[in-house]
């Protein structure tokens, strides 16, 4: 096998087998968890919306497809292959059937805008990865705090909007949903009207969305308690451009490679803050990392491992390690020496579905509970074939098969590029040895 450029058309299956270690410089996508509440804000703001730096991820290819049908013009601009201008929809249209939407999880934040061009919206219950019960009774609550009345069955949920109070809307979630925060953001945009939302979510996908609101006008503060957001004083229909953060989580993904081969580099387009957790916890394990404003800096090949434990637990707070920076860290973590804790309270499958594929190539993993457990390492791997069954259940899978002894064929590709246009692609610009095989 040679590192021979991956095909222009996407395979189904990819190999990947150790090599030298990976070096160089890569600038990561835009964050397709930071688009998605981005387009439909757009969708939601009545106002031209010209949004840079869009990945072209199959979810936010989908929720293009998703606004065009339900009315909105979402045009590629000319000569920016990674921009879009978002015009605002046809209210002549009657209420679309969006069955497509069932193919996302975020297919939910449409609902707000819905409700500001039809007075309410129909939809089916969402996909996107399966990682366990992720239900949206929070969102619910959200609409019933704003009047709006909910109606659910198996298929799917219907929300009719209906006047709420005047004033200040307030509300308290119970824990910390990045989902539920956002769609009281969009509910208080089409409503116009204050929200005070107690216990917030505050991902760096949370602010990049208020960070918008604010270049049109909208006011806001957030802290670990409370989010206060307020409509502009005057109505505006003046377009606005707004920027999709670059994508932190494969940002860390790629770290955690280079970091696997022991190699150094430099991954671009990410911001400091949104990589913090991630460049801390490889600290810990003596990996030296720095993240300096646009970029993530990584040198593992003079490494003095600690021998540390890691203790990697997933977190909803302002501070703590994203879910989705976990599984990286899993694979990384078995070459390393030490016993490492991994929790993940917040998908309660994720580890269902990666602890069997790991197991494939030889990973020793105890499984304390279906979301918590912990290695011993250095472990040897061996390569075998394994499934992207969701999408960091695959970035992790990559990970490891660059250091397990042999060939590594990974499936199910769809789930990975949910995620990542090309994850495989940015890993070979740094000297992975992969290419596509035929199944």
């Amino acid at each position: 096998m040679t590192n021979t450029q991956l095909a222009a058309h996407p395979a189904e299956v990819i190999a990947v087998r150790p090599g030298q270690p990976l070096s160089g410089a890569v600038k990561v996508d835009g964050s397709k968890n930071a688009a998605l509440p981005l387009l439909a804000a757009a969708a939601a703001l009545h106002r031209p919306v010209r949004l840079q730096n869009v990945p072209s991820s199959t979810d936010v290819q989908t929720m293009i497809t998703l606004m065009h049908q339900a009315g909105w013009r979402v045009d590629h601009v000319v000569g920016e292959a990674e921009s879009v201008d978002i015009l605002p929809g046809d209210t002549a249209l009657p209420l679309p059937d969006l069955n497509g939407a069932a193919r996302i999880r975020a297919s939910y934040y449409l609902v707000p805008a819905l409700l500001g061009s039809y007075g309410r919206a129909r939809l089916p219950w969402p996909g996107g990865c399966q990682i366990g019960e992720r239900g949206m009774e929070q969102h619910f609550r959200v609409y019933g705090a704003f009047g709006d009345r909910v109606v659910v069955d198996d298929s799917g949920y219907a929300v009719e909007a209906r006047k709420s109070a005047a004033g200040t809307v307030s509300h308290v979630l119970p824990f910390r949903s990045r989902g539920a925060t956002v769609a009281a953001v969009l509910r208080a945009m089409i409503a116009g009207q204050p929200l005070r939302l107690g216990q917030p979510n505050l991902s760096a996908e949370v602010i990049s969305l208020l960070e918008a609101l604010r270049s049109a006008d909208w006011k806001s503060r957030a802290s670990d308690r409370l989010l206060a957001l307020s409509p502009p004083s005057t109505v505006t229909h003046e377009p606005v451009t707004w920027t999709v953060p670059g994508d932190r989580i494969e940002a860390g993904t790629l770290a955690c490679a280079m970091a696997t081969t022991g190699g150094a580099g430099r991954i671009d387009g990410v911001r400091a803050e949104d990589i913090a957790p991630l460049v801390a916890a490889l600290r810990s394990l003596g990996i030296h990392a720095s993240a300096e404003a646009d970029s993530l800096t990584v040198q593992a090949q003079d490494a003095r491992l600690t021998g540390r434990s890691l203790r990697a637990i997933a977190s909803l707070s302002p501070d703590g390690l994203d879910a989705d920076f976990e599984p990286p860290l899993m694979a990384l973590a078995l070459g390393l020496p030490g016993t490492h804790f991994f929790a993940d309270t917040i998908n309660p499958g994720r580890h269902g579905n990666l602890l069997p594929h790991l197991g494939r190539l030889g990973a020793v993993i105890d499984e304390i509970s279906p979301t918590h457990c912990r290695l011993t390492g250095p472990q040897r791997l061996t390569g075998a074939g394994v499934e992207a069954t969701d999408i960091r259940t695959g970035s992790a899978l990559l990970i490891a098969g660059l250091t397990a002894r042999g060939v590594t064929t990974l499936g199910g590709l769809k789930q990975l590029r949910r995620g990542h246009a090309d994850l495989p692609g940015k890993l070979h610009t740094l000297g992975a040895d992969i290419c596509e095989v035929t199944p």
